[in-house]
Protein backbone atom coordinates (compact mmCIF):
# COMPACT_ATOMS: atom_id res chain seq x y z
CA UNK A 1 0.00 0.00 0.00
CA UNK A 2 2.80 2.32 0.90
CA UNK A 3 4.53 1.49 -2.37
CA UNK A 4 1.37 2.33 -4.33
CA UNK A 5 1.04 5.70 -2.67
CA UNK A 6 4.64 6.53 -3.31
CA UNK A 7 4.17 5.85 -6.99
CA UNK A 8 1.02 7.97 -7.42
CA UNK A 9 1.70 10.84 -5.07
CA UNK A 10 3.70 13.75 -6.49
CA UNK A 11 6.46 15.34 -4.44
CA UNK A 12 5.24 18.03 -2.09
CA UNK A 13 7.55 20.63 -3.55
CA UNK A 14 5.60 20.52 -6.86
CA UNK A 15 2.66 22.17 -5.08
CA UNK A 16 4.67 25.20 -4.03
CA UNK A 17 2.86 28.43 -4.88
CA UNK A 18 4.02 30.07 -8.08
CA UNK A 19 4.94 33.76 -8.04
CA UNK A 20 1.82 35.90 -8.36
CA UNK A 21 1.51 37.74 -11.66
CA UNK A 22 -0.54 40.92 -11.75
CA UNK A 23 -3.37 40.64 -14.28
CA UNK A 24 -2.93 42.74 -17.37
CA UNK A 25 -5.94 44.97 -18.08
CA UNK A 26 -7.34 44.17 -21.49
CA UNK A 27 -7.47 46.85 -24.16
CA UNK A 28 -11.12 47.44 -25.00
CA UNK A 29 -12.79 48.02 -28.34
CA UNK A 30 -16.28 49.46 -28.13
CA UNK A 31 -18.34 47.47 -30.62
CA UNK A 32 -21.41 49.68 -30.14
CA UNK A 33 -19.65 52.80 -31.42
CA UNK A 34 -17.96 50.88 -34.21
CA UNK A 35 -21.23 49.31 -35.27
CA UNK A 36 -23.11 52.60 -35.51
CA UNK A 37 -20.21 54.19 -37.37
CA UNK A 38 -20.12 51.41 -39.98
CA UNK A 39 -23.90 51.46 -40.40
CA UNK A 40 -23.95 55.23 -40.97
CA UNK A 41 -21.14 54.95 -43.53
CA UNK A 42 -23.13 52.30 -45.42
CA UNK A 43 -26.15 54.60 -45.57
CA UNK A 44 -23.88 57.45 -46.70
CA UNK A 45 -22.43 55.48 -49.61
CA UNK A 46 -25.84 54.25 -50.76
CA UNK A 47 -27.88 57.41 -50.46
CA UNK A 48 -25.34 60.08 -51.34
CA UNK A 49 -24.94 58.50 -54.77
CA UNK A 50 -28.62 59.09 -55.45
CA UNK A 51 -28.87 62.49 -53.77
CA UNK A 52 -25.87 63.93 -55.65
CA UNK A 53 -27.48 63.95 -59.09
CA UNK A 54 -27.33 67.75 -59.11
CA UNK A 55 -23.56 67.54 -58.65
CA UNK A 56 -22.96 65.35 -61.72
CA UNK A 57 -20.88 67.12 -64.36
CA UNK A 58 -18.99 66.14 -67.51
CA UNK A 59 -20.94 62.90 -67.65
CA UNK A 60 -19.11 61.45 -64.64
CA UNK A 61 -21.91 60.10 -62.46
CA UNK A 62 -19.47 58.54 -60.01
CA UNK A 63 -17.46 61.69 -59.26
CA UNK A 64 -19.55 62.93 -56.29
CA UNK A 65 -19.60 59.56 -54.52
CA UNK A 66 -15.88 58.98 -55.20
CA UNK A 67 -15.10 62.36 -53.71
CA UNK A 68 -17.17 61.62 -50.63
CA UNK A 69 -15.65 58.16 -50.43
CA UNK A 70 -12.18 59.70 -50.29
CA UNK A 71 -13.22 61.85 -47.35
CA UNK A 72 -14.78 58.83 -45.62
CA UNK A 73 -11.61 56.78 -46.15
CA UNK A 74 -9.32 59.53 -44.87
CA UNK A 75 -11.68 60.13 -41.94
CA UNK A 76 -11.45 56.43 -41.10
CA UNK A 77 -7.66 56.68 -41.06
CA UNK A 78 -7.84 59.66 -38.69
CA UNK A 79 -10.20 57.74 -36.44
CA UNK A 80 -8.04 54.61 -36.38
CA UNK A 81 -4.96 56.62 -35.45
CA UNK A 82 -6.75 58.68 -32.81
CA UNK A 83 -8.23 55.68 -31.02
CA UNK A 84 -4.73 54.28 -30.46
CA UNK A 85 -3.63 57.45 -28.67
CA UNK A 86 -4.28 57.54 -24.93
CA UNK A 87 -7.06 59.98 -24.09
CA UNK A 88 -4.73 61.77 -21.66
CA UNK A 89 -2.56 62.92 -24.58
CA UNK A 90 -5.66 64.03 -26.47
CA UNK A 91 -6.71 66.00 -23.39
CA UNK A 92 -3.31 67.73 -23.28
CA UNK A 93 -3.63 68.70 -26.96
CA UNK A 94 -7.09 70.28 -26.59
CA UNK A 95 -5.85 73.87 -26.00
CA UNK A 96 -3.81 73.73 -29.22
CA UNK A 97 -6.73 72.32 -31.23
CA UNK A 98 -9.10 74.96 -29.86
CA UNK A 99 -6.54 77.67 -30.61
CA UNK A 100 -6.29 76.55 -34.24
CA UNK A 101 -10.08 76.54 -34.52
CA UNK A 102 -10.32 80.08 -33.17
CA UNK A 103 -7.59 81.29 -35.55
CA UNK A 104 -9.39 79.66 -38.50
CA UNK A 105 -12.69 81.27 -37.50
CA UNK A 106 -11.02 84.68 -37.41
CA UNK A 107 -9.18 84.06 -40.68
CA UNK A 108 -12.36 83.16 -42.55
CA UNK A 109 -13.69 86.66 -41.87
CA UNK A 110 -10.66 88.14 -43.63
CA UNK A 111 -9.78 85.76 -46.47
CA UNK A 112 -12.87 83.57 -46.52
CA UNK A 113 -15.23 82.65 -49.34
CA UNK A 114 -18.85 83.77 -49.21
CA UNK A 115 -21.50 81.04 -49.01
CA UNK A 116 -25.19 81.93 -48.73
CA UNK A 117 -24.61 85.53 -47.72
CA UNK A 118 -21.83 85.04 -45.17
CA UNK A 119 -18.09 84.40 -45.06
CA UNK A 120 -17.99 80.70 -44.18
CA UNK A 121 -15.17 78.87 -46.00
CA UNK A 122 -11.45 79.04 -46.67
CA UNK A 123 -10.43 77.50 -49.99
CA UNK A 124 -7.21 75.47 -49.85
CA UNK A 125 -6.02 73.48 -52.89
CA UNK A 126 -9.46 73.86 -54.42
CA UNK A 127 -11.22 72.37 -51.38
CA UNK A 128 -13.50 74.66 -49.34
CA UNK A 129 -12.74 74.25 -45.62
CA UNK A 130 -15.51 75.27 -43.23
CA UNK A 131 -13.88 76.11 -39.86
CA UNK A 132 -17.32 76.07 -38.23
CA UNK A 133 -17.41 72.25 -38.43
CA UNK A 134 -14.20 71.98 -36.42
CA UNK A 135 -15.30 74.80 -34.13
CA UNK A 136 -18.28 72.75 -32.94
CA UNK A 137 -15.95 69.90 -31.99
CA UNK A 138 -13.48 72.38 -30.51
CA UNK A 139 -16.23 73.82 -28.33
CA UNK A 140 -17.10 70.39 -26.92
CA UNK A 141 -13.48 69.49 -26.25
CA UNK A 142 -12.76 72.89 -24.74
CA UNK A 143 -15.72 72.57 -22.39
CA UNK A 144 -14.51 69.08 -21.40
CA UNK A 145 -11.07 70.52 -20.62
CA UNK A 146 -12.52 73.29 -18.43
CA UNK A 147 -14.99 71.06 -16.59
CA UNK A 148 -12.38 68.39 -15.84
CA UNK A 149 -9.99 70.94 -14.35
CA UNK A 150 -12.42 73.00 -12.27
CA UNK A 151 -14.37 70.63 -10.06
CA UNK A 152 -15.11 71.40 -6.43
CA UNK A 153 -13.30 68.93 -4.22
CA UNK A 154 -15.51 66.35 -2.47
CA UNK A 155 -18.68 67.92 -3.89
CA UNK A 156 -20.68 67.63 -7.11
CA UNK A 157 -20.18 71.13 -8.44
CA UNK A 158 -17.99 73.34 -10.61
CA UNK A 159 -15.93 76.12 -9.08
CA UNK A 160 -16.94 79.73 -9.64
CA UNK A 161 -13.78 80.19 -11.69
CA UNK A 162 -14.75 77.21 -13.82
CA UNK A 163 -18.28 78.54 -14.31
CA UNK A 164 -16.95 81.89 -15.51
CA UNK A 165 -14.53 80.12 -17.85
CA UNK A 166 -17.34 77.98 -19.26
CA UNK A 167 -19.56 80.98 -19.93
CA UNK A 168 -16.71 83.02 -21.42
CA UNK A 169 -15.53 80.21 -23.69
CA UNK A 170 -19.07 79.44 -24.84
CA UNK A 171 -19.61 83.14 -25.53
CA UNK A 172 -16.48 83.44 -27.68
CA UNK A 173 -17.33 80.34 -29.73
CA UNK A 174 -20.96 81.40 -30.16
CA UNK A 175 -19.95 84.93 -31.19
CA UNK A 176 -17.62 83.68 -33.90
CA UNK A 177 -20.28 81.34 -35.27
CA UNK A 178 -23.08 83.89 -34.93
CA UNK A 179 -21.67 85.98 -37.78
CA UNK A 180 -22.04 82.97 -40.10
CA UNK A 181 -25.49 81.74 -39.12
CA UNK A 182 -27.87 80.95 -36.30
CA UNK A 183 -28.08 77.15 -36.57
CA UNK A 184 -24.43 76.48 -35.71
CA UNK A 185 -24.68 78.95 -32.85
CA UNK A 186 -27.69 77.11 -31.44
CA UNK A 187 -25.86 73.78 -31.70
CA UNK A 188 -22.78 75.15 -29.91
CA UNK A 189 -24.85 76.66 -27.10
CA UNK A 190 -26.81 73.40 -26.72
CA UNK A 191 -23.57 71.39 -26.54
CA UNK A 192 -22.07 73.75 -23.96
CA UNK A 193 -25.13 73.84 -21.71
CA UNK A 194 -25.52 70.07 -21.85
CA UNK A 195 -21.91 69.56 -20.85
CA UNK A 196 -22.23 71.97 -17.95
CA UNK A 197 -25.23 70.03 -16.70
CA UNK A 198 -23.68 66.57 -16.89
CA UNK A 199 -20.33 67.96 -15.75
CA UNK A 200 -21.73 68.49 -12.29
CA UNK A 201 -22.53 72.20 -12.27
CA UNK A 202 -24.99 73.04 -9.48
CA UNK A 203 -28.53 73.89 -10.50
CA UNK A 204 -28.17 77.38 -9.06
CA UNK A 205 -25.15 78.20 -11.20
CA UNK A 206 -26.71 76.49 -14.20
CA UNK A 207 -29.84 78.62 -13.81
CA UNK A 208 -27.72 81.78 -13.78
CA UNK A 209 -25.93 80.63 -16.94
CA UNK A 210 -29.26 79.98 -18.66
CA UNK A 211 -30.50 83.47 -17.74
CA UNK A 212 -27.32 85.06 -19.09
CA UNK A 213 -27.61 83.08 -22.34
CA UNK A 214 -31.23 84.14 -22.80
CA UNK A 215 -30.52 87.84 -22.25
CA UNK A 216 -27.41 87.90 -24.44
CA UNK A 217 -29.16 85.89 -27.16
CA UNK A 218 -32.13 88.26 -27.36
CA UNK A 219 -29.83 91.30 -27.50
CA UNK A 220 -27.58 89.72 -30.16
CA UNK A 221 -30.48 88.76 -32.44
CA UNK A 222 -32.00 92.22 -32.00
CA UNK A 223 -28.75 93.91 -33.00
CA UNK A 224 -28.30 91.55 -35.93
CA UNK A 225 -31.75 92.44 -37.18
CA UNK A 226 -31.28 96.19 -36.73
CA UNK A 227 -27.90 96.50 -38.46
CA UNK A 228 -28.23 97.58 -42.07
CA UNK A 229 -25.51 98.42 -44.58
CA UNK A 230 -25.66 99.82 -48.06
CA UNK A 231 -23.58 97.20 -49.85
CA UNK A 232 -23.09 97.10 -53.59
CA UNK A 233 -23.82 93.63 -54.91
CA UNK A 234 -22.22 91.80 -57.80
CA UNK A 235 -24.47 90.74 -60.70
CA UNK A 236 -24.33 87.15 -59.47
CA UNK A 237 -25.45 88.17 -55.96
CA UNK A 238 -28.27 90.25 -57.38
CA UNK A 239 -29.43 87.25 -59.43
CA UNK A 240 -29.42 85.03 -56.32
CA UNK A 241 -31.53 87.57 -54.43
CA UNK A 242 -33.93 87.82 -57.35
CA UNK A 243 -34.37 84.03 -57.58
CA UNK A 244 -34.87 83.73 -53.83
CA UNK A 245 -37.20 86.76 -53.78
CA UNK A 246 -35.15 88.40 -51.03
CA UNK A 247 -34.35 92.04 -50.40
CA UNK A 248 -30.83 93.41 -50.03
CA UNK A 249 -31.07 93.51 -46.23
CA UNK A 250 -32.37 89.95 -46.05
CA UNK A 251 -29.74 88.56 -48.37
CA UNK A 252 -26.63 90.09 -46.81
CA UNK A 253 -24.91 88.74 -43.71
CA UNK A 254 -25.14 92.08 -41.89
CA UNK A 255 -28.93 92.01 -42.02
CA UNK A 256 -29.27 88.31 -41.44
CA UNK A 257 -31.50 88.78 -38.44
CA UNK A 258 -34.38 89.65 -40.76
CA UNK A 259 -33.99 86.29 -42.52
CA UNK A 260 -34.08 84.44 -39.21
CA UNK A 261 -37.19 86.32 -38.13
CA UNK A 262 -38.97 85.70 -41.43
CA UNK A 263 -38.10 82.01 -41.37
CA UNK A 264 -39.44 81.69 -37.84
CA UNK A 265 -42.69 83.48 -38.70
CA UNK A 266 -43.14 81.55 -41.96
CA UNK A 267 -42.55 78.26 -40.16
CA UNK A 268 -45.54 78.84 -37.89
CA UNK A 269 -47.84 80.28 -40.56
CA UNK A 270 -51.29 78.61 -40.55
CA UNK A 271 -52.31 76.08 -43.21
CA UNK A 272 -48.86 76.06 -44.79
CA UNK A 273 -49.44 72.50 -46.02
CA UNK A 274 -52.31 73.81 -48.22
CA UNK A 275 -50.27 76.55 -49.92
CA UNK A 276 -49.51 76.30 -53.65
CA UNK A 277 -45.93 75.57 -54.63
CA UNK A 278 -43.67 78.64 -54.58
CA UNK A 279 -39.98 79.33 -55.14
CA UNK A 280 -39.70 81.06 -51.78
CA UNK A 281 -40.71 77.92 -49.85
CA UNK A 282 -39.50 75.32 -52.33
CA UNK A 283 -36.99 73.65 -49.97
CA UNK A 284 -39.49 72.74 -47.28
CA UNK A 285 -42.27 71.96 -49.76
CA UNK A 286 -40.13 69.65 -51.90
CA UNK A 287 -38.82 68.04 -48.73
CA UNK A 288 -42.36 67.23 -47.58
CA UNK A 289 -43.25 65.96 -51.07
CA UNK A 290 -40.23 63.64 -51.08
CA UNK A 291 -41.09 62.18 -47.68
CA UNK A 292 -44.74 61.72 -48.59
CA UNK A 293 -43.68 60.01 -51.82
CA UNK A 294 -41.51 57.54 -49.89
CA UNK A 295 -44.18 56.52 -47.39
CA UNK A 296 -43.37 53.71 -44.96
CA UNK A 297 -41.18 51.53 -47.19
CA UNK A 298 -39.80 53.92 -49.82
CA UNK A 299 -39.77 53.77 -53.61
CA UNK A 300 -36.42 51.97 -53.86
CA UNK A 301 -32.73 52.83 -54.02
CA UNK A 302 -32.01 55.18 -56.91
CA UNK A 303 -35.71 55.77 -57.62
CA UNK A 304 -35.99 59.21 -56.02
CA UNK A 305 -38.14 61.68 -57.90
CA UNK A 306 -37.21 64.81 -55.99
CA UNK A 307 -33.41 64.47 -55.86
CA UNK A 308 -33.08 66.56 -59.04
CA UNK A 309 -35.43 69.32 -57.81
CA UNK A 310 -34.80 69.64 -54.08
CA UNK A 311 -32.09 72.27 -53.46
CA UNK A 312 -29.12 70.89 -51.48
CA UNK A 313 -30.59 67.39 -51.54
CA UNK A 314 -27.06 65.99 -51.08
CA UNK A 315 -26.36 67.93 -47.86
CA UNK A 316 -28.95 69.94 -45.93
CA UNK A 317 -31.89 67.79 -47.08
CA UNK A 318 -30.42 64.35 -47.61
CA UNK A 319 -32.64 62.87 -44.90
CA UNK A 320 -35.68 63.64 -47.10
CA UNK A 321 -34.14 61.65 -49.97
CA UNK A 322 -33.38 58.77 -47.59
CA UNK A 323 -37.02 58.59 -46.52
CA UNK A 324 -38.22 58.89 -50.12
CA UNK A 325 -36.09 55.97 -51.30
CA UNK A 326 -35.92 53.76 -48.21
CA UNK A 327 -39.05 54.78 -46.31
CA UNK A 328 -39.98 56.07 -42.88
CA UNK A 329 -38.89 52.88 -41.12
CA UNK A 330 -35.33 53.25 -42.43
CA UNK A 331 -35.39 56.88 -41.33
CA UNK A 332 -36.29 55.71 -37.84
CA UNK A 333 -33.41 53.21 -37.95
CA UNK A 334 -30.98 56.03 -38.75
CA UNK A 335 -32.47 58.12 -35.93
CA UNK A 336 -31.97 55.13 -33.62
CA UNK A 337 -28.31 54.89 -34.66
CA UNK A 338 -27.63 58.45 -33.55
CA UNK A 339 -29.57 58.02 -30.33
CA UNK A 340 -27.64 54.79 -29.72
CA UNK A 341 -24.41 56.80 -29.89
CA UNK A 342 -25.72 59.11 -27.18
CA UNK A 343 -27.02 56.26 -25.04
CA UNK A 344 -23.82 54.25 -25.36
CA UNK A 345 -21.73 57.30 -24.50
CA UNK A 346 -23.82 57.89 -21.40
CA UNK A 347 -23.41 54.23 -20.43
CA UNK A 348 -19.64 54.47 -20.80
CA UNK A 349 -19.50 57.71 -18.84
CA UNK A 350 -21.29 56.18 -15.85
CA UNK A 351 -18.61 53.46 -15.70
CA UNK A 352 -15.51 55.65 -15.91
CA UNK A 353 -13.69 56.34 -12.67
CA UNK A 354 -12.41 59.78 -13.67
CA UNK A 355 -14.19 62.88 -14.94
CA UNK A 356 -11.87 63.49 -17.87
CA UNK A 357 -12.75 60.54 -20.18
CA UNK A 358 -16.46 60.92 -19.47
CA UNK A 359 -16.44 64.59 -20.48
CA UNK A 360 -14.56 63.78 -23.68
CA UNK A 361 -16.98 61.02 -24.65
CA UNK A 362 -20.14 62.97 -23.89
CA UNK A 363 -18.88 66.13 -25.57
CA UNK A 364 -18.14 64.31 -28.83
CA UNK A 365 -21.46 62.47 -28.64
CA UNK A 366 -23.32 65.77 -28.23
CA UNK A 367 -21.56 67.18 -31.32
CA UNK A 368 -22.67 64.25 -33.49
CA UNK A 369 -26.17 63.70 -32.11
CA UNK A 370 -27.26 67.35 -31.79
CA UNK A 371 -26.30 68.00 -35.41
CA UNK A 372 -28.22 64.91 -36.52
CA UNK A 373 -31.33 65.81 -34.53
CA UNK A 374 -31.22 69.39 -35.80
CA UNK A 375 -30.93 68.18 -39.41
CA UNK A 376 -33.85 65.77 -39.01
CA UNK A 377 -35.97 68.39 -37.25
CA UNK A 378 -35.47 70.82 -40.14
CA UNK A 379 -36.23 68.23 -42.83
CA UNK A 380 -39.34 66.93 -41.04
CA UNK A 381 -40.69 70.44 -40.44
CA UNK A 382 -40.21 70.59 -36.65
CA UNK A 383 -37.67 73.44 -36.91
CA UNK A 384 -37.60 76.36 -39.37
CA UNK A 385 -35.58 76.06 -42.58
CA UNK A 386 -31.84 76.24 -42.01
CA UNK A 387 -28.66 74.41 -42.95
CA UNK A 388 -27.13 71.62 -40.87
CA UNK A 389 -25.39 68.49 -42.24
CA UNK A 390 -26.34 64.95 -41.27
CA UNK A 391 -23.09 63.61 -39.71
CA UNK A 392 -21.16 61.19 -41.96
CA UNK A 393 -24.04 61.02 -44.47
CA UNK A 394 -24.35 64.54 -45.89
CA UNK A 395 -21.92 65.62 -48.59
CA UNK A 396 -19.12 67.70 -47.16
CA UNK A 397 -15.58 66.58 -46.50
CA UNK A 398 -14.82 68.81 -43.53
CA UNK A 399 -17.96 67.65 -41.75
CA UNK A 400 -16.92 64.03 -42.31
CA UNK A 401 -13.46 64.72 -40.91
CA UNK A 402 -14.82 66.49 -37.84
CA UNK A 403 -17.26 63.63 -37.17
CA UNK A 404 -14.50 61.04 -37.64
CA UNK A 405 -12.29 62.90 -35.16
CA UNK A 406 -15.16 62.90 -32.67
CA UNK A 407 -15.56 59.13 -33.07
CA UNK A 408 -11.80 58.73 -32.63
CA UNK A 409 -11.82 60.62 -29.33
CA UNK A 410 -14.73 58.53 -28.03
CA UNK A 411 -13.04 55.28 -29.04
CA UNK A 412 -9.79 56.40 -27.40
CA UNK A 413 -11.53 57.03 -24.09
CA UNK A 414 -13.46 53.77 -24.34
CA UNK A 415 -10.25 51.90 -25.14
CA UNK A 416 -7.93 53.31 -22.49
CA UNK A 417 -10.01 54.73 -19.62
CA UNK A 418 -10.23 52.75 -16.37
CA UNK A 419 -13.68 51.60 -15.27
CA UNK A 420 -14.94 51.34 -11.71
CA UNK A 421 -15.02 47.57 -12.19
CA UNK A 422 -11.24 47.50 -12.72
CA UNK A 423 -8.88 46.80 -9.86
CA UNK A 424 -7.93 49.46 -7.37
CA UNK A 425 -4.37 49.25 -8.66
CA UNK A 426 -5.51 50.22 -12.16
CA UNK A 427 -7.65 53.04 -10.77
CA UNK A 428 -4.76 54.34 -8.69
CA UNK A 429 -2.37 54.13 -11.63
CA UNK A 430 -4.74 56.10 -13.87
CA UNK A 431 -5.26 58.78 -11.24
CA UNK A 432 -1.53 59.25 -10.76
CA UNK A 433 -0.99 59.55 -14.53
CA UNK A 434 -3.41 62.47 -14.87
CA UNK A 435 -2.58 66.14 -14.23
CA UNK A 436 -3.05 67.01 -10.58
CA UNK A 437 -5.81 69.52 -11.29
CA UNK A 438 -7.73 67.01 -13.45
CA UNK A 439 -8.02 64.07 -11.05
CA UNK A 440 -11.61 64.68 -10.05
CA UNK A 441 -13.87 61.70 -9.63
CA UNK A 442 -16.58 61.23 -12.23
CA UNK A 443 -19.70 63.22 -11.17
CA UNK A 444 -21.96 60.77 -13.05
CA UNK A 445 -20.79 57.88 -10.90
CA UNK A 446 -23.69 56.61 -8.84
CA UNK A 447 -22.96 56.07 -5.16
CA UNK A 448 -24.54 52.58 -5.20
CA UNK A 449 -22.35 51.38 -8.08
CA UNK A 450 -19.31 52.93 -6.46
CA UNK A 451 -20.02 51.21 -3.15
CA UNK A 452 -20.60 47.88 -4.88
CA UNK A 453 -17.27 48.18 -6.66
CA UNK A 454 -15.37 48.96 -3.48
CA UNK A 455 -16.93 46.00 -1.69
CA UNK A 456 -16.05 43.71 -4.59
CA UNK A 457 -12.42 44.84 -4.76
CA UNK A 458 -12.01 44.64 -1.00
Amino acid sequence: MADTLSLTQEPVENYAAEPAVAPVRKVRTDHHLWGTYILLVIFAVIELFSASIQEVSDGSIFRPILRHGMFLASGLVFMLILQLIHYRKIFDAIPYFVGLCLIAMLAVRVVGTEINGAMRAITIAGIPFLPSEFMKLGTALGMAWILAKNRVKDRRDITTRGTVMCVGFMGVCALLLFSQGLSNTIVVVAISLSMMLIGGMSLKKFGIVLAVCAVVGVIAIGLKTAVKHDVKLTPQQERVLELNKETLTEGRADGRGNVWRDRFLHHFRPNKELEPFSVKHQQEQLSYIAQAHGGLWGVGIGQSRENARLPLAFSDYIFAIIIEELGLFTGLIILTCYMWILGRSAKLTTRFKQTMPGMLVMGCAFVIVFQALYHMAIVSGVFPVSGQPLPLISKGGISVWATSLAFGVMLSAARHAVRITDTKADQRKETESLPEDARAENPMLSSSVQKENYLTND
